[in-house]
């Protein structure tokens, strides 16, 4: 694929800062030379605009003056290419779900107005008969990780080809908490002629699920950090960018679904929520989940859908036979575990059918059904929720779950707290600061990219590998908290060789408060083994794991006073970032990252940077 653009270094190096807005459109797939799809032009404008929800009207962040952002809908087999412009004066960086590798295309030269480079996105995954080849992690996203952020005033086209996965991601801002309005879907079809593994939808549409503030999300968490308590929380969760009728001044800002009797209709759930985990459910229907995180699951039925912020789920709504004489409502409200305050409100949408020719309604003056969601923390709903998904682990679909381990890592992730700064007023626990760690580190980013010093190995002062494997000292972790509450704060990484197999399982604590964490790895996907209440024991859990069809995910809940393992092949050389998805953790300090090194063979080897990637 290089040599069909002459050097691939040459080519990376001519990929530059493309890498970062790139990920608004990039999707997973296997690498094909061979284009068998038309090519989808998109423009991307990333500017200000006014948007008034719960007649609050603020400047936010957009993409093409959208919110959400707009949807990249493309078949497998087809060429995307797209013109991104960044009009905003904030720094921005953008992540996806996904693995890539940019080379140079000077074919498309032409599609530019401004002497920048178009690059030809090949996107290397795992493919559905475990096929793997080389990724490159230049373009994941997220800042102060693989890239320094991208400055305001930059244009770029991207190009690029998808093949070999099928399902629903979505892309976001990865700095700060932008990505509480810039955000949209990712859709990936299977190619012409090849079926899906469940009935063919009459329409597929994509729910996204999202927060609304009245004030700006950047204030509020340079506010929380300043003085170290907890932000304040959103004023409405939407979907698909509108409250719903059920809080003041926004009955108008409602998102009707509109169907037809006797059909069935694919519904591509994303929670893009900042800061929330969300019940969901349609009054008087039953959904069949499909598919989660972009991977094909063995389907089961269920009135309720628990996600978490960073998952996906598409689901089956058959719909009535009949033309019912009524609405439905579907709503969403949060999963709370945690002892923090939360936006404690309901956002809806209505579920309308089209009525017969022969029947004059007004729509009205129909009775609007509501269904029955979990209690608030209805752990038991959501534990038994999330066991029910299972890979198909057929010869089509298999799960490839690594069945020997190299390396296995016990980690602790919770929260905890910071000395309040001399002559500061804090407003945490007992006058401290709120952090969040895994392994009591709680996370520090660099001020210089730590996939560039990885691959310069120029670590010195920016990072140290010596991230524990396991807590450095072990605890009660779900029973009576220790009374030393503080964590340590330092940017350590853990060191993987090429290939390495590795078996993580993630502990929640009990310091100030058990809470439920949904964990996203960059980078890879992973298989869950298994989850449990109270302290994971090494000689009697393994015993129960599922190695025979475990769901494949990238993000996972880890749950309250609980724990979860997972395993995933570390076959992807780079800097990969692992943090809880729950922007306020993130923002306190639970992350890490992962350093893959190179492979023996140059197919497994991290491509040379782009030349002009950005500089902090």
């Amino acid at each position: 694929m290089a040599g069909a653009n002459g050097n691939l270094h040459s080519s990376m190096s001519l990929a530059a800062l493309l890498f970062a807005f790139f990920t608004l459109l990039i999707l997973p797939g296997t690498a094909n030379a061979a284009n068998s799809g038309i090519t989808r032009h998109y423009k991307f404008d990333i500017g200000l605009k006014n948007v008034t929800r719960l007649c609050h009207t603020r400047s936010i962040v957009t993409v093409n003056g959208q919110f959400p952002g707009p949807r990249i809908v493309a078949r497998e087999g087809d060429r995307v290419v797209v013109k991104v412009i960044n009009h905003i004066k904030d720094n921005i960086t953008i992540h996806w779900y996904t693995k890539i590798l940019a080379t140079y295309d000077p074919c498309y030269n032409s599609l530019t107005n401004h002497p920048k480079y178009v690059v030809t996105i090949q996107i290397y995954v795992e493919n559905r008969h475990g096929i793997r080849q080389l990724q490159s992690g230049w373009a994941d996203g997220p800042a102060y990780v693989t890239q320094c952020p991208i400055q305001t005033g930059q244009v770029y086209v991207y190009n690029f080809t998808i093949t070999g996965q099928r399902g629903t991601l979505f892309w976001h801002a990865h700095i700060s908490w932008l990505r509480a309005t810039v955000y949209g879907p990712i859709i990936i079809l299977p190619e012409h002629n090849v079926p899906y593994p469940f009935v063919k939808p009459h329409k597929e549409i994509p729910i996204i699920f999202g927060e609304w503030f009245n004030t700006d999300p950047e204030a509020i968490i340079k506010q929380a950090l300043q003085t170290g308590g907890g932000p304040n929380v959103s004023d409405a969760y939407t979907i698909n960018g509108l409250p719903g009728p059920l809080y003041n001044c926004s009955a108008k800002d409602t998102f009707r679904l509109k169907v037809k009797p006797g059909k069935t209709y694919l519904l591509r759930f994303i929670n893009a929520a900042l800061n929330d985990e969300l019940f969901f459910s349609i009054a008087n229907h039953t959904l069949t989940v499909v598919d989660a995180d972009a991977v094909y699951v063995k389907p089961f039925n269920t009135t309720t859908l628990l996600i978490t912020p960073g998952q996906t789920t598409n689901v089956l709504l058959h719909t009535k036979p009949y033309y019912p004489n009524a609405n439905f409502l579907m709503a969403a409200r949060p999963y709370v575990t945690g002892q923090g305050t939360f936006d404690n409100s309901t956002t809806a949408g209505i579920l309308e059918y089209e009525s017969p020719s022969d029947v004059t309604q007004n729509i009205k003056k129909l009775p609007l059904f509501k269904p029955t969601l979990p209690t608030l923390n209805d752990t038991s709903f959501a534990t038994n929720f999330t066991k029910r998904f299972r890979s198909l682990a057929s010869p089509q679909f298999p799960a490839n779950v690594p069945k020997t381990v190299t390396h296995r890592f016990f980690f602790t992730v919770g929260l905890g707290t910071n000395p309040c700064p001399k002559n500061h007023t804090c407003q945490g626990p007992n006058g401290s600061m709120f952090a969040a760690s895994v392994n009591n580190v709680s996370f520090a980013l660099p001020t210089t990219a730590l996939l560039q010093a990885h691959f310069l190995r120029q670590s010195y002062k920016v990072y140290t590998a010596d991230f524990p494997y396991e807590p450095t000292s072990p605890f009660n972790y779900t029973g009576n908290p220790p009374n030393n509450t503080n964590v340590s704060n330092g940017t350590k990484l853990v060191v993987l060789p090429f290939n390495a197999s590795v078996e993580l399982v993630m502990q929640d604590t009990s310091i100030l408060g058990a809470e439920s964490h949904p964990l996203h790895l960059h980078g890879f996907n992973f298989f869950v083994l298994g989850m449990g209440f109270g302290n994971y024991n090494p000689s009697k859990d393994p015993a129960k794991f599922n190695l025979l069809d475990p769901v494949e995910r990238n993000t996972i809940g880890v749950p309250a006073g609980g724990w979860v393992a997972i395993r995933f092949q570390a076959d992807n050389p780079g800097v990969w970032f692992m943090h809880c998805h729950l922007e306020i953790h993130t923002s306190w300090g639970l992350k890490m990252a992962w350093a893959v090194l190179d492979g023996d063979l140059p197919n497994q080897k991290l491509s040379p940077p782009p030349s002009d990637l950005p500089k902090c």
